[in-house]
């Protein structure tokens, strides 16, 4: 542990008030707390859980004002312009969440069961989809989390303890969403969860290292496994049934989170302080 590096509480109180601030509304208009028409709950919904997500890079701007000043908010946005990943950084994702989100999305055939129909109107609109999901349906909150507390975390905490960290809190910043009907995480163990995410934060922290420590990694590879759920669903949306495609989407991640981080040495060929790399590290 170094302990010349500070936790960033700031970053997860800043990020936790305002995500929860947002989907505080929803949850009591599930409750019937809030008199809401059918016809605009769809709206509200998707509109209030979207704009939480920012709640990560609210609290990366407040950390960063803090400690480096206003003209650091600048800096620090422009570098998630530097879109020059890598072809590894860009490709083994797809490996990975492709890989084992179709395993996860076809094991019910094995059984003599049928796959879950694909979400999506059709194929041909994946592409949107994926730019969506990189920008606004998810891969927005890796402005925070893997863009400024991440680097943190790893040089105050080191790999193992930093990912873990960080995947559960990320786990438990997503509660509220159980609570709010419409939702995916409505027909989700929790459990299960906080295992996903923890798997999800060891691979994207490895992803973000083969990158040269570009955080646009971060947006691309969240965004890219949330779309990959778009055409190859996992979770069932009903309650009280068998979540086995689920249990096998989430055992794949976590334990191909554990060993590339168990063999990050010989899978990485990246030294984080390369000329060409960008780290960032803010006490």
């Amino acid at each position: 542990m170094n302990k010349n590096v500070h936790f960033p509480l700031r970053f997860f109180l800043v990020t936790f008030i305002l995500s929860w601030a947002l989907w505080t509304p929803l949850v009591l208009i599930s409750l019937k707390l809030i008199p809401v028409s059918d016809e605009l709950l769809p709206v509200i919904r998707f509109t209030g859980i979207m704009l939480g997500a920012f709640g990560p890079l609210a609290g990366a701007l407040s950390g960063l004002r803090r400690t480096k000043g206003k003209g650091s908010v600048r800096k620090y946005l422009h570098i998630f312009l530097d879109f020059n990943l890598g072809w590894k950084a860009y490709i083994y994702p797809i490996l990975i969440f492709g890989g084992s989100t179709f395993i996860a999305w076809i094991s019910p055939e094995l059984s003599g069961g049928n796959r879950l129909p694909m979400l999506l109107p059709s194929i041909w609109v994946y592409f949107p989809c994926l730019l969506f999901m990189i920008f606004l349906g998810g891969g927005q909150e890796e402005f925070g989390w893997r863009g400024y507390a991440l680097p943190i975390l790893e040089n105050k905490f080191g790999i193992w303890f930093a990912n873990i960290i960080l995947g559960v809190i990320w786990a438990f910043w997503h509660l509220p969403l159980w609570f709010i009907t419409g939702t995916s995480q409505t027909y989700m163990n929790f459990g299960g969860f906080v295992l996903l995410m923890t798997g999800y934060s060891f691979i994207f922290s490895w992803i973000r290292e083969i990158s040269g420590n570009r955080p646009f990694s971060g947006l691309y590879a969240h965004g890219l496994s949330n779309s990959f759920i778009s055409v190859m669903p996992t979770l069932i949306m009903e309650k009280s049934v068998s979540q086995a495609p689920f249990w096998i989407w989430v055992t794949l991640t976590f334990l191909i989170g554990i060993i590339i981080t168990v063999l990050r040495k010989t899978f990485s060929r990246v030294d984080r302080n390369e000329k060409h790399s960008i780290p960032i590290s803010i006490a």
